[in-house]
């Protein structure tokens, strides 16, 4: 895939503005578009964008496939009819700072539970065939996911190794006995799923007639408590109970000194293959409907990945295994042709993985906060030694802000290294970093919209390996119309050559 020169803003549409908690697919979604086009931005990076269950992370989702109802406009119902004005006329106090998921969860499905009826008293031939002929389409994962949802909320959300063991092992009665006694609320499923799905792709249609890409993410794991691995547990290493034997992770490194044990239960990649990586094609082809391009979160454990036993606390203990390398992206390829995959190579990474990496020309990732410990000169973060295909970022979801980085892990000998650097005194951290990212040879430059504001470590969206107060942060309508940050942004892609071009006039005969 060709990457034009090009940059843009990291937010999760969670953290957007909006009256019902959290921020969705409706008004606030679209004024954020037009401020990328305004700022000459033409990129728009994401987290994943899947349902969430306990802890609230999206790299933990329910589903690899289903979109995260919360993300549904109520405004949008509204507008096509499955919702009243007077239904959303009283709104919780909900915050405008931070997403309070404990109420806004329940809020949200009482409002997506009244249009499901609404839609079915009130829905046309043709609207209803629509809908029909969508959920037919997506019933390789959207039956089991819905008949999954369903069973878990009919036990208290309870995760699925601990449901009934007819119902969690798949027994066909059970299963039946269940779709009979659940299927008002497998129906919801469906229908919440065929709502995002409609709402999310109208954006999406937006944005790219305004020459704005997205750039989703894809984590390489799944979460054990999932659709997936309650349909699939052939694809992964489980005991007979269904419980993971082994689970994912990294070792120590610098986000935690006694590494990061995740949980997600590991694949059986020799299953995979037989089966020609099917599952895994089928994933990627449904993101690709969402976006235009996908960051694939941990890329390294492709080539090889951290193996836990399931019995450790922490992810100190464990062994590299191989994965399934370059033969996976071939197969791939061959089934999806191009692939718009942006590989998420930090960490420890070996010339291994950087081989699959530049076998298929997926650009890397470049974090400037990672660029000062080292006085060398050889820090491959450091501007001078990025590469043309690289995405550069000020930092990622996982780093503090710029502004709470600065105050809060940079050395003094790192502060003398940045000045020197710049030959500057750094008063505005921020945008010091914002424009090296622009001014990278990188085809890509990419900022948090937290680093745009100058909003400090309270505002951060994730801290890697705490619990609680994670991906809650939301953007108040103010820091989104003002205008001063969006111009200064514009005015530093116009000047490293990063707005759109222009299309070329017909000469003139």
């Amino acid at each position: 895939m060709i990457f034009p020169r090009s940059s843009g803003i990291l937010l999760h549409p969670t953290s957007l503005p909006g009256r019902y908690g959290i921020g969705d697919a409706g008004e606030w979604a679209y004024r954020f578009v037009d401020y990328l086009a305004a700022a000459g931005q033409t990129v728009w990076q994401m987290l994943p964008l899947g349902p969430t269950s306990y802890g609230d992370s999206p790299y933990q989702s329910l589903s690899a496939f289903a979109g995260n109802p919360l993300l549904i406009s109520l405004d949008k119902l509204v507008e096509a009819g499955w919702l009243t004005t007077e239904d959303v006329a009283i709104v919780p106090g909900f915050s405008d700072e931070r997403v309070d998921y404990g109420n806004v969860i329940p809020y949200h499905f009482e409002m997506l539970a009244k249009a499901h009826q609404n839609f079915f008293t009130k829905a046309d031939a043709r609207t209803r065939a629509i809908y029909s002929a969508w959920s037919q389409k997506e019933a390789h994962w959207l039956e089991d996911f819905a008949l999954f949802m369903a069973l878990k909320n009919s036990h208290d959300g309870r995760p699925w190794v601990e449901w009934p063991e007819g119902e969690a092992l798949r027994h066909p009665h059970a299963l039946d006995e269940a779709r009979q006694r659940l299927g008002t609320e497998i129906s919801q499923h469906h229908f919440y799923q065929w709502l995002f799905h409609t709402q999310w792709m109208n954006l999406k249609e937006y944005a790219n007639n305004l020459g704005i890409r997205l750039i989703g993410d894809l984590p390489i794991f799944v979460a054990h408590d999932s659709s997936d691995v309650w349909a699939n547990p052939e694809l992964f290493y489980l005991d007979e109970r269904g419980n993971p034997t082994v689970v994912a992770g990294v070792p120590p490194d610098y986000f935690s000194q006694t590494g990061q044990r995740w949980g997600n239960p590991h694949y059986h990649w020799d299953r995979l293959e037989k089966r020609e990586y099917r599952w895994w094609t089928q994933r990627l082809e449904s993101t690709l409907e969402w976006v235009d391009i996908v960051r694939i979160d941990h890329f390294r454990g492709f080539e090889a990945y951290w193996e836990i036993p399931a019995s450790e606390e922490t992810a100190v203990r464990g062994q590299w295994v191989k994965g399934p390398g370059i033969p996976f992206f071939e197969v791939v390829r061959e089934k999806l042709g191009s692939l718009p995959i942006v590989a998420e190579d930090l960490g420890l990474i070996t010339p291994e993985v950087e081989a699959i990496r530049d076998h298929f020309d997926f650009p890397g990732m470049k974090v400037l906060h990672f660029a000062w410990g080292d006085l060398s000169g050889k820090n491959p973060f450091l501007p001078h030694n990025h590469t043309k295909n690289s995405i550069v970022y000020t930092g990622t979801h996982d780093n503090n802000t710029t502004i709470g980085w600065w105050k809060e892990e940079v050395t003094e000998e790192m502060r003398h290294h940045l000045g020197v650097f710049t030959e500057r005194e750094i008063s505005e951290p921020h945008w010091i970093l914002i424009r090296m990212a622009w001014g990278s040879v990188g085809h890509t430059a990419v900022a948090p919209m937290q680093d745009l504001l100058g909003l400090d470590e309270r505002h951060r969206m994730n801290t890697p390996g705490s619990l609680g107060g994670n991906w809650a942060w939301r953007m108040k309508v103010d820091e989104l119309e003002n205008q001063g940050v969006r111009d200064r942004l514009r005015h530093y892609t116009t000047i490293f050559r990063r707005l759109p071009e222009a299309p070329e006039e017909p000469a003139l005969d």
